[in-house]
């Protein structure tokens, strides 16, 4: 997590403040149900200049308990348009959500379209346990 906040510092490429970790502690895979997969999309469209031309890829969620809060940590990409109508390219993202807390999204970090911040978020979610391999659009939500 420390070499994420070096990243933010020197690229400005981070939507939401970090959170320290807590450790670094690695979650427990498990597969994105459509709810799932309907809150973590919703909840980063959010951060997007145009929501509706957003392409996910790649996603892989796992859960985990820190300080006896259930969280799930996912881990991603996502590929929109910028605020010139051009289509970016794939930022990494890192998000949790808080099952005991009706379902509430919230997004740790998403990365610019740079090779450092896609190499800064997907070592954190390697450390988490969520290796994002591919990196091309899935479909569009």
């Amino acid at each position: 997590m420390v070499q994420l906040l070096l990243v933010v510092s020197l690229c400005g490429c981070v939507a939401g403040t970090p959170r320290p970790d807590a450790g670094g502690q690695r979650v427990n895979p498990i597969p994105i149900s459509l709810a799932l997969e309907e809150i973590i999309t919703t909840g980063i469209r959010q951060h997007l200049p145009d929501p509706a031309s957003a392409r996910f890829g790649t996603m892989l969620a796992g859960e985990r308990t820190l300080d006896g809060r259930q969280e799930i940590v996912a881990c991603g990409t996502v590929s929109a348009k910028t605020l010139a109508g051009a289509h970016g390219g794939d930022k990494p993202f890192i998000a949790k959500v808080y099952p005991e807390a009706a379902s509430s999204f919230e997004l740790v970090a998403m990365g610019e379209d740079t090779e450092a911040a896609r190499l800064q978020i997907g070592g954190s979610c390697r450390a988490a346990g969520l290796p994002i391999l591919d990196t091309g659009p899935r479909t569009h939500l």
